[in-house]
C-alpha cells in the first residue's frame, strides 16, 4: 500500500507517536506536514523524518494560529489527503486521579480545548479543502476508555470521547465527498511520556492488563493508521478502531 504524492498533516507530529506516525506515512510515500507550538522541536523531527517533511507551527486552542496554519498550506500545497489529529493535552497524574467531583473547571476545559476543540476547529478547516477536492481521510486519535470508561482521567475520556463523535459526524456528512474519517482508540503505549508518567510497577500492571502481557509499540499505531489511511479502507468511514492487545474487545 502507497501513500505516493499524497500530503498529509499530522498535528502534534514533532515527538512521540506523533513523529511515529509522520515516519510512516513519509516511509509510505506522502508529502508530510508536521506542527507543533515550538519551531525547535519541528526543526530536529523533520531532520529525522528526511526529505518530503515540513514542519509548521500551529497552537489548536488559538484561532489565529489555525488561520495562519490554513492560509500558509493552501498557499504552498496543492491539497491535504490526510490529516491525523494527534495533538493533546499531556498527562498530568494530579489530574488524572482525581474524581469527578474534584476536578475543576479550569482543568477539564483546558484538556476539551486541546484534544477536542483543537481537533474540531482543525477539521473544520481541513474539510473545506477536502470537499473541494473531493476526496480526503481524518483520522482522530482517541483511547479506549472513551469506549470502555475508566475510574481514573474522566477529562480524558471525555474529551476522546467527543472525538469519537466527530469522527462520526465527518463520516456522515461529508462521504458524499469521498472524505472518510476514523478513530482510532489506543490501549497502553510505550512512549517516552508513559514511561515518565508511570512508576515501574504501574507500568507492569498496564503490560498485564490485556490478552498480549505487554504495551503497545508505537510503531505498530504508525503502521496502523497508514494503513486506513491509504485506499485499503476504502469502502470503510466513520469507525473506531480500537489498537490495545485486546484488552477491550467488543
Amino acid at each position: 500500500m502507497s501513500l505516493d504524492g499524497k500530503v498529509g498533516i499530522v498535528t502534534g507530529g514533532a515527538g512521540g507517536l506523533g513523529l511515529e506516525i509522520a515516519k510512516e506515512l513519509s516511509r509510505k510515500g506522502a508529502i508530510v506536514i508536521i506542527t507543533s507550538r515550538k519551531k525547535s522541536k519541528l526543526q530536529r523531527a523533520c531532520s529525522m523524518i528526511g526529505k518530503n517533511c515540513y514542519g509548521l507551527e500551529l497552537d489548536v486552542i488559538k484561532p489565529k494560529s489555525i488561520v495562519q496554519f490554513i492560509k500558509r498550506i493552501s498557499k504552498e500545497f496543492d491539497t491535504v489527503d490526510i490529516l491525523v489529529n494527534n495533538a493533546g493535552f499531556p498527562f498530568e497524574r494530579e489530574i488524572w486521579f482525581k474524581k469527578v467531583h474534584d476536578i475543576t473547571d479550569k482543568e477539564f476545559l483546558n484538556i476539551l480545548e486541546v484534544d477536542l476543540i483543537g481537533s474540531f476547529r482543525i477539521s473544520k478547516e481541513i474539510l473545506k479543502i477536502m470537499m473541494k477536492k473531493r476526496n480526503g481521510v481524518i483520522i482522530n486519535i482517541a483511547s479506549t476508555p472513551a469506549i470502555s470508561g475508566h475510574s481514573y482521567g474522566s477529562p480524558y475520556s471525555i474529551a476522546k470521547a467527543g472525538l469519537i463523535g466527530l469522527t462520526k459526524h465527518i463520516a456522515l456528512e461529508y462521504g458524499r465527498y469521498n472524505v472518510r474519517s476514523y478513530s482510532v482508540a489506543l490501549g497502553d503505549i510505550d512512549t517516552q511520556a508513559m514511561r515518565k508518567s508511570l512508576s515501574k510497577s504501574e507500568l507492569q500492571k498496564a503490560r498485564n492488563e490485556n490478552t498480549l502481557k505487554r504495551l503497545g509499540r508505537p510503531e505498530e499505531i504508525a503502521k496502523s493508521i497508514a494503513s486506513i489511511a491509504g485506499e485499503d479502507f476504502s469502502f470503510s468511514t466513520g469507525n473506531t478502531l480500537i489498537i490495545d492487545g485486546g484488552k477491550l474487545v467488543i
